[in-house]
């Protein structure tokens, strides 16, 4: 039983339903089959996954066995999951096109990214409502992967167990010693050997590998050091946990805990791992030789998705906090109550504000993809990643300074949210990457149009001050030859 001050009690009317609060722009890109799932999911997460977050984690424990328990809250909301057919949402019809196939292991996916984005946020709100219903990374991003580029045999041996949450996975790419933000300066070596490939080197942040539950990694690495395309010179490969040769020296904390998001915490972890001549057979090459960098632009992509609208969800959550803070009456500073302070309230406003344009922004990316492909829609995905994990940050800043002292303790989940939000600046690329990137994008793309524009206009005032015979007098004259250089 929780020690926190219990909330006050309060009626009201209740609110819409999921299905009812899409935003206007999305009415016709989202199906009925989705609007009536949105519901059901929300009800599930509300319900039972939310209140179920501290049952997990006094169950988890604190000693060794945290990194290989496995809380029956959690078994038992997978059960319920399945009961309600909210399990495996996340896999795109674009991706995966045999769905009876799919629906083998239980699936209710098929969905756009649009439609599963919408259902990642309300599994946002629950520390454990994405792994519950199998949709939590890396395994998400990890089963695209497979379902994309996998052959036959791969998909049998690691998709369908996967897909049927009888094992779990990790992605390794970041390296210890290499700024892996750049992705053709991962240099753990994949050579080839007969019919084997032979991996040395070292990762670490490597996803899942904390969990034993975790039986393949998907592992990129250095395969053509000599390759003239710089970003041809990587590949991936499926990599058995318990293969010869790898060690997993220790699990990575975040913020000196374990215990923040699906990114480090046990039982998930983030390994230091060291591979001294793993083999494996060329087989469990995926895609082929030089296509590492392909199939990481196609993993992250969605997946950036998911992470941002997850993290709106925290935003919501955050803000119901502060909401429900403002308005508890035995919290009432210099004799006046807290929903009354106007700093207080202006801090709704604007997380109102916040959240809502960011929805849009990452709704707007998942259309753009759903339209084409990932690749498609570079710009929009890093506008999403770099914006959506600075407001929520910002917006569960507010809820955690508005409950004070309370707010940075485990009696509200605020500081877990806050610190599982901060990482996503970091992970799937820093947000001056994206921000470098989207900058030289814009300008390569727009360079000449602005200048050929401002300068046509400059044109057209020069022609309209001689036929009126006026001077701009302020401007000195025509300025038109300041900006006649071509690019």
């Amino acid at each position: 039983m929780s020690n926190a001050p219990p909330l006050p009690t309060a009626g009201g009317t209740p609110k819409r339903k999921a299905s009812q609060r899409l935003p206007p722009l999305v009415d016709g890109l989202v199906s009925q089959r989705a609007r009536d799932l949105l519901d059901v999911i929300e009800k599930w997460v509300d319900d039972e996954c939310i209140p179920s977050d501290a049952v997990y984690t006094a169950q988890l424990g604190t000693g060794d066995e945290r990194w290989n328990g496995h809380p029956p809250i959690l078994e038992d909301l997978k059960k319920r999951a399945r009961e309600l057919g909210l399990w495996n949402m996340f896999l795109p019809k674009n991706h995966y096109s045999n769905l009876n196939e799919y629906d083998r292991y239980g699936g209710a996916g098929g969905f756009t990214n649009v439609e599963y984005g919408l259902m990642a946020e309300l599994l946002g709100r629950s520390r454990i409502a994405s792994e519950a219903c199998n949709c939590a990374a890396p395994d998400t991003g990890n089963m695209e992967v497979i379902a994309r580029y996998g052959t036959p045999d791969q998909k049998k041996a690691w998709l369908a167990p996967l897909l049927a949450g009888e094992i779990r996975s990790g992605f390794l790419m970041t390296e210890p010693d290499k700024a892996s933000s750049d992705g053709s300066n991962i240099s753990l070596s994949i050579r080839q050997e007969g019919n084997d490939l032979v991996l040395n080197g070292s990762k670490w942040w490597s996803s899942g590998s904390g969990d034993d539950r975790c039986k393949i990694f998907i592992v990129m690495g250095l395969s053509d050091p000599n390759s003239s395309d710089r970003y041809k010179r990587q590949s991936m490969v499926l990599v058995p946990s318990n293969t010869k040769g790898i060690v997993v020296h220790r699990m990575l904390s975040v913020y000196g805990y374990d215990d923040v998001l699906t990114l480090g915490s046990a039982p998930h972890g983030h390994g230091h791992i060291t591979f001294d001549n793993v083999r494996v057979p060329v087989s469990n090459l995926l895609l082929g030789f030089g296509k590492g960098n392909e199939i990481m632009q196609g993993r992250l992509g969605p997946g950036r998705i998911h992470h941002a609208m997850r993290s709106i969800g925290s935003a919501e959550c955050a803000l119901e906090w502060m909401i429900a803070r403002l308005n508890d009456d035995r919290k009432i500073p210099f004799g006046i109550p807290l929903r009354e302070h106007g700093v207080l309230l202006e801090w709704v406003a604007k997380s109102r504000m916040e959240i809502d344009s960011a929805r849009l922004l990452v709704i707007n990316a998942a259309a753009k993809i759903d339209s084409g492909d990932a690749k498609a829609a570079l710009t929009e995905i890093a506008e999403a990643k770099v914006a959506v994990p600075r407001m929520a940050l910002e917006v569960i800043d507010r809820a955690v300074q508005a409950h004070g002292a309370m707010g940075v303790c485990q009696d509200t989940p605020l500081a877990y949210m806050w610190t599982r939000t901060r990482t996503l600046r970091i992970a799937d690329g820093p947000d001056e990457v994206h921000l470098n990137q989207m900058g030289r994008r814009e300008n390569r793309a727009r360079a000449q149009e602005c200048i050929d524009r401002i300068v046509d206009q400059k044109r057209r005032t020069d022609e309209l001050m001689a036929k009126y015979k006026v001077v701009d007098k302020q401007l000195g004259g025509s300025k038109v030859s300041g900006f006649k250089a071509k690019l």
